[in-house]
């Protein structure tokens, strides 16, 4: 395994491969690898030949008072999670190496105006620039998320068919700790308390799922999650929202595909959750 901080030496180091006809499977990370991120890698890993997984906390999807100087990192643990796993290259480039006098973005209507877009202004801007940046960089023919981040999969999935880059998005199910809680590079800021207490979000979205496969209405449904995590109290609802999967607007039914999500604060970690409804 090669720890590669510089986008022309990957460039070169991939180049070979590809010209061989070698499959690329890459899992864009920001670090502080756990188990969710080793479910994509594993997967990455069973379907391509060379897998690449970046390494970079991207400062370009933060807002101005979010965490970024304290988003949790840990390069030396993540090259051993990605070592025994057999990944082939660690991106872990600076910002700088990234950014140089930016002035050019890739951003995206619509599917950014609901959910965490709202909440987190230029997120996702940020994270279609650097998701763009890492496909053009390295090649790659499959890009591995987790489905955590359901609104990002979504969006990522249309800036791929819009701007006709050839790869394809593998969208992967939610890692969960034991007792239910999604597992979350931020859990690490969770006092013990807040740990407990954060049980609240998985709690709501296991019964929400229950109530929407059964029939209740998305009034109904997302009614009591509210009640579920309002009688936490160190929790502090940011939203709970149903949505089209698609398109990302609000749904009024469950007569369709619907992405059922929520973002929640605990204390001061801000931590998502979700469940998809089939029809």
């Amino acid at each position: 395994m090669k720890i590669v901080k510089s986008i022309d030496e990957l460039r070169k180091d991939l180049k070979g491969y590809k010209l061989e006809g070698k499959s690329i499977g890459l899992v864009p990370t920001m670090g502080f690898l756990h188990e969710g991120h080793a479910s994509l890698i594993r997967k990455a890993r069973a379907e391509n030949d060379i897998v690449v997984v970046s390494d970079f906390i991207n400062p370009i999807q933060f807002g101005p008072k979010e965490d970024l100087k304290i988003y949790p990192r840990d390069l030396e643990s993540d090259s051993k999670l990605c070592e025994d796993i057999g990944v082939d290259f660690i991106f872990a480039p600076e910002a700088s190496e990234m950014y140089h006098d930016r002035k050019t973005f890739v951003d995206i209507e619509d599917m950014s105006n609901n959910l965490c877009g709202a909440k987190r202004p230029g997120h996702f801007r940020g994270v279609c620039t650097v998701c763009t940046k890492l496909f053009n960089i390295t090649g790659a023919d499959r890009a591995y998320f987790g489905q955590k981040d359901a609104q990002q999969v979504a969006i990522i999935k249309k800036v791929v068919f819009d701007l006709n880059i050839p790869i394809e998005i593998i969208p992967c199910p939610i890692v969960r700790e034991d007792d239910g809680l999604a597992l979350s590079s931020r859990n690490t800021y969770l006092s013990k308390e807040e740990r407990k207490a954060a049980l609240c979000l998985s709690k709501a979205i296991f019964k929400g799922e229950d109530l929407a496969k059964s029939g209740s209405s998305v009034s109904e449904v997302l009614s009591k999650m509210k009640e579920i995590i309002s009688s936490e109290k160190l929790a502090r609802i940011d939203y709970i929202s149903a949505v089209d999967l698609s398109t990302m607007e609000d749904a009024k039914d469950f007569d369709g595909d619907r992405l059922v999500a929520i973002a929640v604060f605990i204390g001061k970690t801000r931590l998502i959750d979700n469940f998809i409804y089939r029809r």
